[in-house]
């Protein structure tokens, strides 16, 4: 019945359309490779109606291909089983030829060398196309098979034709996903061991500052007094400055800003202990906000404070007079490039000399200079000290008006 079969080739056409959409759908879905070129198998095989079908994968140092994938062979197939890249036998001669190879009847094809799974599995006719994408090298043959004596019409060329070209596409696409992992997993295992390795350089440094720290206390308490003791109080307290550097390295992972207000709200807790008058007399506060700067801006603006209050302590109080030291951090205003540092006391005040370096204040303006900010000194009530330094704008959000 002529009605009859046109209405089952043409449910067929169908089947086979829907069968392509829904791989389609999930191969470029699914991660992992295996499982595309398995559900690819077992796809075609149930669209054309056979019971077996396999992907095989080439292997150009081998020059053979290997059964990577299958629907209806032996456990012992997939995976294992292998076959000459040429065109002794079907899937050899698809690869080499880019062409279909159809065999209704592989009793009669005398001019191909088997292998010896076709007979294990009594394949009677075969059909195989290759695997080629748009770019690059093919990866192989899909190949299907009856035991049974088939003959394949266009449709069917056409059907496992365009299968093959899907199941290229979802190839290539799980290989460069895969590719991706692997350099993701490659710069993984890279960024630990250079963070292994930051912190132990950190905790290095650290101990090495803190032998330093201690070496200069020790040899504080032989000496009592005149510029050998001031000098050697100012390097302690450099040393203590860089010691909270890397305190505060070692909270940030090492990276390439430092919250400056965190950090002098750290150095304040520090520097009142390294005074020579240990008593609660003088306050120091600080109110600072959170700032990312570099390592270098941390480093030299940590020491200009280190110096200010150490100043402060020595000559801002006398008398055993009460007061209060105070430092602020913040930008200048919402969109600022720019950051103002302040060291303040209400202690006795203190008048610059021209070119004078006491007190630090040479190397203060030097420190400032550093960071290509400008100090400024007032001293009216107390001493303050104004520091304008560049910083990177604060990340703003942008809302949109309604029009």
């Amino acid at each position: 019945m002529p009605g009859q079969a046109q209405e089952q080739s043409v449910a067929r056409l169908l089947r086979q359309q829907a069968a392509l959409a829904a791989f389609g759908s999930y191969a470029f879905r699914e991660p992992v490779l295996v499982r595309v070129l398995s559900e690819a198998a077992r796809v075609c095989a149930e669209a054309l109606d056979v019971p077996l079908c396999k992907v095989c994968r080439c292997r150009e140092a081998e020059d053979d291909l290997l059964i990577v994938a299958g629907h209806g062979w032996g456990a012992d197939i997939v995976g294992r089983l292998t076959s000459r890249a040429d065109e002794t036998s079907p899937q050899g001669r698809a690869y080499t030829t880019g062409q279909p190879v159809i065999i209704p009847d592989l009793r009669e094809a005398d001019d191909y060398i088997l292998p010896s799974f076709y007979a294990e599995h009594d394949v009677v006719s075969t059909m195989a196309v290759i695997i080629k994408g748009k770019e690059g090298a093919p990866y192989g043959v899909l190949e299907i098979g009856s035991r049974v004596q088939h003959t394949y019409d266009e449709h069917d060329v056409d059907f496992l034709t365009g299968f093959a070209n899907v199941l290229a596409e979802a190839v290539q696409t799980a290989e460069r996903a895969e590719a991706q992992r692997e350099t993701i997993r490659e710069l993984e295992v890279v960024a630990a061991e250079r963070a292994v390795l930051a912190e132990e350089v950190k905790h290095r440094v650290r101990n090495n500052l803190q032998l330093v720290h201690g070496m200069l206390s020790s040899h504080l308490k032989l000496v009592t007094e005149g510029e050998a003791r001031a000098s050697a109080e100012g390097i302690i307290r450099r040393v203590v400055t860089l010691a909270e550097v890397y305190e505060q390295l070692l909270g940030t992972g090492m990276g390439r800003e430092i919250d400056l207000g965190g950090y002098l709200q750290s150095l304040c807790r520090s520097l009142p202990r390294l005074q020579r008058d240990t008593t609660d007399r003088i306050a120091v506060i600080c109110s600072a906000e959170s700032i990312p700067v570099g390592l270098d801006t941390v480093t030299a603006l940590g020491m200009v404070v280190a110096e200010l209050v150490a100043n402060s302590f020595e000559h801002a109080f006398p008398n055993g007079r009460s007061g209060t030291i105070a430092i602020g951090l913040r930008r200048s205003d919402v969109r600022a490039r720019e950051a103002v540092l302040t060291v303040a006391d209400d202690g006795a005040g203190f008048v610059e000399k021209p070119g004078s370096k006491r007190h630090g204040v040479g190397l203060v303006r030097r420190l400032a200079q550093q960071v290509r900010g400008s100090a400024e000194l007032r001293s009216e009530r107390g001493a303050v000290w104004t520091f304008r330094f560049p910083v990177l704008p604060p990340a703003i959000t942008e809302t949109n008006s309604p029009s």
